[in-house]
């Protein structure tokens, strides 16, 4: 998923969910994997349901599969259910929270902010997309990047129509700013994904 060259919308049909709201039109017109025999039946096996539920989690997230065991590894650590505790540990990363608060409109995009070098956290700039926010911690565009083309969009609400923001946020879109106020919960958090497969994936 991480720098895939496949087109986005071919990623949404195999796995089944649109990963962005470009893609959301042709999904619903084709709402079936791509290709020949995309229409046809197909047995799953109790495998391929978990390695699907897997690569789904990991598009959303736009992450490689070593970032993706990585995180499984400390959500087995932490307390509580284990595949709750996973969506949460990637939830909290900066290129997700950027697209929850409405600064990007895609995953994608919001990774591109962040290596690009126009975010900072706490004041100081951050260029690891998988750096993890702490409840409290302060996320701004940079004050040179303000005038740029996205962040103009952004700044007027033009990605924010694109979905909710989540209770654990708080943003000010004004000032191209957001605060995570919380840690967020599972239930709270705009993911399609049935956690425990992803568990059970990681378990076998």
């Amino acid at each position: 998923m991480a720098n895939q060259k496949r087109p986005k919308v071919k990623i949404a049909r195999a796995l089944g969910i649109p990963l962005t709201p470009k893609s959301v039109k042709y999904f619903e017109a084709r709402p079936y994997p791509p290709g020949q025999h995309g229409r046809g039946r197909k047995q799953n096996s109790d495998y391929k349901v978990r390695l699907l539920e897997k690569q789904r989690l990991r598009a959303q997230y736009d992450l490689s599969e070593t970032q993706m065991a990585r995180a499984f590894d400390r959500a087995k650590k932490a307390e509580g259910k284990t595949g709750e505790a996973l969506v949460a540990d990637l939830e909290v990363r900066l290129d997700s929270l950027v697209l929850r608060s409405g600064i990007a409109r895609t995953i994608y995009q919001a990774r591109q902010m962040v290596v690009h070098g126009h975010i900072e956290v706490n004041g100081h700039k951050v260029n690891k997309p998988s750096f993890q926010l702490k409840p409290g911690f302060v996320v701004t565009v940079r004050e040179r990047s303000k005038e740029k083309g996205p962040f103009l969009v952004a700044r007027e609400g033009g990605y924010a129509g694109e979905g909710q923001t989540p209770k654990y946020l708080e943003v000010n879109l004004k000032a191209l700013a957001f605060r995570l106020d919380r840690a967020p919960q599972r239930k709270e958090i705009p993911v399609i994904c049935d956690e425990q497969l992803v568990v059970e994936y990681y378990s076998r």
